[in-house]
């Protein structure tokens, strides 16, 4: 704004507060575009009319001539004339080119002003960067009444410099704050005399332009010594240039600061974050991120090279994203690119080899080459901790690494690493992931490079010092305790092995039953599966071949499966035992979508209320918004200036909110990608969590922060630590947040008034005086009677009216619960774990449904779509994965398998036993699928239903033979006899019936006090009769006549419920296991107990007889498994692991097969495991054996199929 008008409006300015309403003006304001959205919500806030006046007229003096004459036009339009005529006469003459220079704050004065200064000019080729700019300015204005310190800090070429001389190009921020001009001194890396004679020229200077303004004063003799200088320099900058900046650019000493410590103000450049600490006086500090957003960056090389961004090269943008958008690198390339515009390809392949010498000085930059930037910011650290930092190029890019890591390394107390590392951070050579606790470690790309190159020739002896260090502190076994440093060690410490070159280490290790397995109960096999794939061609050099059982899972394409197969048959003829997977591509079906929608760690993705749409964000500063069904991009958007760490749809899916490290809140339109408001000044601290409202009553965003304190319309308080989630409840009557305080808060949204607080870190009384309790996040279960948290390694359900705990779910003690999501349409809960694994439970009955694997590194969310259908998680191995959630139940006749799929099991499919492929899919049913059963004389299936009705289906037409009516509630086993003319089924209603299902006639057995879970078919001799006999939690089981239904026997077996039963070979004996922690075998002829089994110490699950009758297999929650014979001597007593849920002896007997959370066979002489199976998913609850033993089909909990054939 010119002189004149600024002058007019502050000679005014009483005036025009004690009669203007801001309210009526700002709209013409907004209508000329010259007052945003934002700004008008700011100045409304004033609580009365003058103080929005105020705040109006602060706002207008720092604008330029055209808010000035909408100002005017505003006063004429609303009746202010007499207003209006105290500002007429001083309305600005505005041109095009008057206009240009007014907004970039080129005026006369300031351009007069900076070069009286010696504030280096605008470079030739300028990209603003108006945020950060702003950042400093505000800071600046910080010094308006009192002198101080700002601090602009950053890693070397990160462009600190150039924004510093562009924060005080500006008309309103010199004349308001630094009226007595701004000083440039460049100082750079000096011993003492050359700061003296820095100082001196700068007293010189000064003393100079005053006697010009001033020819009564004189010029002084150059002082001699640094106390004098400093003392010269406080006498000009208090007396002759009270309000002045002095702006110190690249400081490298604090001793160098100390000689400035004159109470003046001042702005520095450093890449030292903590010299400022030093000295005295109030200080702030801005952070200059290490690289240009993608556009900004090329914008600079199109400049350079006079063209259009978009119609760079392909290789532009390569060098973007091999620099990372390096200021420094970008100009330097650049630079040279306008002498050799067709080098792309050449500087492109300079910057992958790292060959830095050859990227040199076309500039003003201080530096004759990138190499010597870089170098120069190491060889100020002392001579030991340039040692350490040296040892930091093995780190992997993009890797964060905790102190404990290098501890190890540097063999040094955790507490003296983290002083080292700090310094390096104050020294912008290494930076902080604050997100996380503990803090995390990384180096910027080509700080890396450079070390690498540097060191190149030291790199095996380096990644040895890690190797052995590692031995060193664990020489008794690997770490287990599942923390940051235990996981990176389990990631990374293959490929220290593999970069040192120490081949025979690297396989003790890959092949180390204790490496093995912690890893694979920490990490899951994936991790596991890809060390072996990734450093496969290492171990072949030594004739080393992987896993078999691990490389038979692999794709039937790959050459790891063909070397594995060939090997497991040459095995197999020497009695080994391996099983191949041979429809295992239907884990391709697990994950219906995966896809790598940033460069980094993804902290947030959600489904769009729709289901069409999925929106993530992450440590990338970017939102993403792709189809759910393909992945298929439709937005991207450079959404904010830091980490952005959750988004939002709202109901409409026409809003997207996010929120940012950068303490703002966003909302975009999705359709067109633009921003529609920004909330900047509602929270002081980073913006962890936001959410719109669930219904359609009003719109309302919800926004919590580290400021302790969250926003809805209203601001609630109450919260003592950052709160981490908000969470409104399905029909936004409350609200409920998490905090770092260790409690949960329900808050009503009418009246913004505290409910119910639940102080869950009471369920940690433990642990509770050693260390925090951190409640991460909560969710409402669908009708918001229950709302679920997760804290440290638990997620607990509480009852929303009296806050009583219903249900605790403790997952593994070595991770940590990161996320959870009710499902909004059944009783599952997604729980996102830091050992890269998606558990799924059931909050009504408290178990786990399934285990989910996948992902490479900590999973941050999870999501249900909104029918409940999918179930969508995001990680740091920056992929976001839509998988579908499935519930199964399975049952087989022979070697044809029946699954319900999807998650409400209403629809059925018949696959081929062998293959896997599709025989027979239905259509869906009116009640889910519990049940299934195959006919072996007709083609012909039979189902049970929840609701109690069992249909027979014609395959493959689907036509419906039969639908038998009866049952009164679900439907829980089904069974075709041998001639396939019945079926028999039982129920939840504790009936079994028995069907002539042609005709629907119906035999039915009464009598049963609980459920009737299952049956059996009892022949004792081949011409006598067929009976069943059935069990039930009620203790007992009872023999029937199938025909009369007649009860023949009924025997009160146990005082537990009975979970199994089991009839030898022979008909002649029948055994039942217990959850009274027993197992009996009785006679089918006296119906007596000729043997107690004792030794179990849990229920007792499952049991099988052998083939010849002679052994007795039982198995037990405890996992141990039980093998007794007829001559009373146990067989065989082994551990399984978890639920022991079905047993097979093969038919020569000397193998058994257990099942549970995996899958094992048994030499049954030696109790020694033979081989194991990991399935995906988990609790494996029945497993189908052809009769020759040679192939094997069962079903995890979460929908995946597996057909097994033993190789021969």
């Amino acid at each position: 704004m010119e002189e004149g008008a600024r002058s007019c409006l502050l000679q005014s300015r009483s005036s025009l507060e004690q009669d203007i309403r801001a309210s009526y003006l700002m709209d013409h304001m907004i209508s000329d575009g010259v007052l945003t959205g934002d700004e008008e919500d700011r100045i409304r806030s004033k609580p009365t009319r003058r103080e929005q006046a105020v705040a109006l007229l602060e706002l207008l003096l720092r604008k330029d001539n055209q808010a000035y004459i909408s100002f005017y036009n505003a006063l004429v339009r609303e009746s202010y004339g007499d207003l209006a005529s105290l500002l007429h006469n001083s309305l600005p003459l505005v041109s095009p080119e008057a206009e240009k220079s007014f907004s970039d704050g080129g005026t006369r004065y300031v351009q007069a002003v900076l070069s009286e200064g010696g504030v280096p000019q605008r470079p030739v080729v300028f990209v603003s960067r108006p945020a950060l700019m702003n950042r400093v300015r505000e800071k600046l204005y910080r010094l308006q009444k009192e002198p101080g310190w700002v601090t602009v800090f950053g890693m070397a070429g990160s462009g600190k410099s150039v924004l510093a001389a562009e924060a005080v190009r500006d008309h309103a921020l010199i004349t308001e704050c630094f009226p007595g001009g701004v000083h440039w001194l460049s100082i750079g890396q000096l011993d003492r005399s050359d700061l003296l004679v820095r100082i001196q020229s700068l007293c010189f200077r000064l003393e100079q332009q005053s006697q010009e303004k001033d020819p009564s004063s004189s010029l002084h003799r150059p002082p001699g010594s640094l106390e004098e200088a400093k003392e010269r320099l406080r006498f000009l900058m208090l007396r002759r240039y009270p309000r002045s900046l002095l702006i110190l650019d690249d400081i490298w000493d604090s001793s160098v600061l100390k000689a400035f410590d004159i109470q003046c103000r001042v702005l520095l450049t450093t890449r030292d974050r903590s010299l400022a600490d030093c000295v005295s006086g109030p200080k702030s500090e801005v952070a200059v991120e290490s690289g240009l957003e993608e556009g900004q960056a090329l914008e600079i090389l199109a400049l350079y090279v006079n063209r259009k961004p978009q119609r760079l090269p392909e290789q532009a943008r390569s060098i973007v994203r091999e620099c990372k958008g390096s200021p420094l690198v970008v100009s330097l390339i650049g630079a040279l690119l306008r002498e050799f515009p067709d080098r792309w390809a050449y500087y492109l392949h300079t910057l992958q080899q790292k060959k830095f010498k050859r990227i040199r000085k076309s500039s003003s930059y201080d530096y004759d080459a990138l190499d010597q930037a870089m170098a120069a910011s190491i060889q100020v650290l002392s001579e030991e901790h340039r040692e350490l930092y040296i040892d930091l190029t093995v780190l992997e890019k993009d890797v964060k690494v905790p102190a404990k890591v290098l501890s190890v390394l540097w063999d040094l107390e955790p507490e003296e690493v983290e002083d080292v590392l700090q310094d390096f951070v104050n020294k912008s050579l290494l930076f902080r992931d604050c997100h996380h606790r503990p803090y995390l470690y990384y180096l910027h790309d080509l700080q890396l490079d450079f070390l690498a190159e540097m060191n190149r020739s030291g790199l095996e002896s380096l990644h040895t010092k890690v190797v052995r260090q590692y031995q060193q502190r664990y020489s008794k076994g690997p770490p287990t305790s599942g923390d940051e440093e235990c996981l990176y060690w389990f990631r990374f410490l293959t490929y220290h092995m593999a970069k040192a070159n120490l081949t025979q280490e690297l396989y003790s290790l890959m092949f180390s039953l204790d490496w093995v397995r912690t890893k694979a109960q920490i990490m899951g096999p994936a991790h596991l599966i890809n060390d072996y794939l990734e450093y496969s061609t290492i171990l072949d050099k030594e004739e080393f071949s992987v896993p078999l059982q691990l490389a038979l899972s692999q794709p039937d394409s790959s050459e790891v499966y063909r070397q594995a197969l060939l090997q497991a048959q040459e095995r197999a003829t020497r009695g080994g035992l391996y099983l191949d997977w041979v429809n295992k591509s239907s884990l391709k079906s697990l994950s219906r979508l995966v896809v790598q929608p940033h460069q980094g760690s993804i902290y947030s993705a959600c489904f769009s209320h729709d289901g069409t749409k999925i929106a993530s964000c992450g440590s990338s500063k970017t939102l993403r918004v792709f189809k759910s069904t393909s992945g298929e991009k439709l937005l991207e958007i450079q959404a904010h200036d830091d980490e952005v760490l959750c988004c939002a749809f709202s109901l409409d899916d026409h809003l997207l909110a996010t929120c940012s490290s950068d303490r703002k809140v966003k909302v975009w339109n999705v359709e067109r990608g633009t921003l529609m408001r920004m909330f900047e000044d509602e929270h002081e601290e980073q913006v962890n969590h936001c959410q719109f409202t669930n219904t359609r009553r009003r719109l309302l965003l919800a926004t919590c922060s580290n400021d302790k304190f969250m926003n809805t319309k209203n601001t609630m308080f109450g919260h003592l630590e950052p709160v981490n989630h908000c969470c409104f409840s399905p029909d936004d009557a409350y609200l409920s947040t998490s905090s770092s305080d260790g409690t949960l808060k329900l808050w009503e949204v009418s009246s913004a008034n505290e409910w119910k607080s639940i102080d869950v870190a009471d369920m940690f009384p433990e642990q509770r005086e050693q260390t925090e309790v951190m409640v991460k996040c909560s969710t409402w279960s669908a009708g918001g009677r229950t709302i679920i948290c997760a804290a440290r390694n638990a997620v607990f359900v509480f009852d929303v009216e009296t806050a009583a705990m219903l249900l605790e779910i403790r997952t593994s003690r070595l991770s940590t619960v990161q996320y959870c999501h009710a499902c909004p349409s059944s009783n599952l809960v997604a729980i996102a774990l830091s050992h890269y694994a998606v558990e799924l439970w059931d909050i009504e009955t408290s178990k786990k449904m399934a285990d989910c694997s996948g992902h490479l590194s900590w999973v941050h969310g999870v999501q249900f779509s909104p029918d409940g259908s999918l179930l969508l998680s995001c990680s740091d191995d920056q992929t976001v994965r839509v998988s579908v959630c499935v519930c199964i139940c399975a049952s087989a006749v022979c070697l044809s398998i029946i699954c319900p799929i999807c998650l409400h099991q209403l629809t059925l499919l018949v696959r081929n036993g062998r293959t896997g492929a599709v025989m027979f899919q239905s259509e869906n049913q009116e009640s889910r699928i519990r049940c299934t059963a195959i006919c072996s004389q007709t083609s012909a299936v039979g189902l049970g239903r929840e609701d109690g009705t069992i249909q027979v289906l014609e395959v493959p037409s689907g036509t419906s033979l039969a639908t038998l009516q009866g049952h009164t509630r679900t439907v829980l086993h089904c069974q075709f006899t041998p001639e396939g003319h019945t079926l028999i089924t039982s129920s939840e209603d504790t009936t079994i019936r028995v069907w002539r299902w042609r005709t629907g006639e119906c035999v039915v057995l009464e009598g049963h006090k609980e459920q009737v879970r299952c049956f059996s078919l009892l022949t004792t001799t081949p011409s006598s009769e067929t009976h069943l006999l059935s069990w039930s939690f009620d203790g007992t089981i009872k023999v029937w006549d199938m025909s009369s239904g007649e009860r023949l026997q009924d025997l009160v077996c146990h005082q537990g419920a009975v979970l199994a039963c089991d009839v030898s070979p022979d008909g002649q004996l029948f055994a039942t296991t217990s959850a009274d922690k027993t197992a009996k075998v009785w006679s089918s002829a006296s119906w007596e107990c000729v043997r107690l089994l004792n030794g179990h110490q849990d229920c007792v699950r499952s049991c099988r007889f052998s083939w010849d009758g002679r052994r007795l297999a039982t198995g037990d929650d405890n996992g141990e498994i039980r093998i007794c014979s007829r001559d009373n001597k146990d067989a065989m007593d082994s551990l399984h692991g978890g639920w022991v849920t079905d047993l097979h002896f093969s038919p020569d007997n000397t193998v058994l097969l257990s099942t549970g959370g995996y899958i094992k066979w048994w030499n049954v002489e030696k109790g020694e495991a033979l081989q194991t199976f990991y399935p995906t998913g988990a609790n494996l609850k029945r497993i189908h054996v052809s009769p020759d033993f040679s192939t094997f089909v069962t079903i995890d909990n979460i929908g995946i199929l597996y057909i097994l054939k033993k190789v021969e």
